[in-house]
């Protein structure tokens, strides 16, 4: 009894330790990403002078499949939950990288915003957006 006692105590002490790692790995995989497909879509917009059509999420924008990265899987679901979306003149923005409907917390996102923003979903290049959260490449 001791030791199912012991046990459970350790698992209590360890289970949130490993919860915020694999969070913490989910969403440097997701950053990781991120920063790929916007400096693939400025790639591309450099190349062919303008950026693809607005398409669904989890849908590659025509000419795009070449400039993604090959780990990065555009049309299944993120390291975070949702889909991958190109944003086109939607949002109030030219052109952006969104996570649509992600399953991460709202918590999550702030963290993932201080390290590659302003910290403040609400403001800068990195902000929420209809049922998700946008890169902005160009406002």
């Amino acid at each position: 009894m001791v030791v199912i006692a012991i046990l459970g105590l350790l698992l209590m002490i360890a289970f949130p330790s490993w919860q915020r790692t694999r969070e913490n790995s989910m969403s440097g995989r997701y950053i990781s990403d991120l920063r790929l497909a916007v400096a693939a879509f400025e790639l591309f917009a450099v190349e062919n002078n303008g950026y693809p059509e607005e398409v669904p999420p989890g849908i590659v924008p025509e000419g795009m499949a070449s400039y993604l990265p090959k780990r990065m899987n555009w049309t299944l679901e993120t390291s975070i939950g949702g889909q991958w979306d190109w944003d086109h003149l939607q949002f109030g923005v030219t052109a952006g990288v969104s996570v649509y409907l992600p399953l991460a917390s709202v918590e999550q996102m702030r963290r993932v915003d201080r390290q590659i923003d302003d910290g403040d979903l609400a403001t800068g290049m990195f902000r929420t957006r209809t049922s998700g959260y946008i890169s902005v490449i160009e406002e």
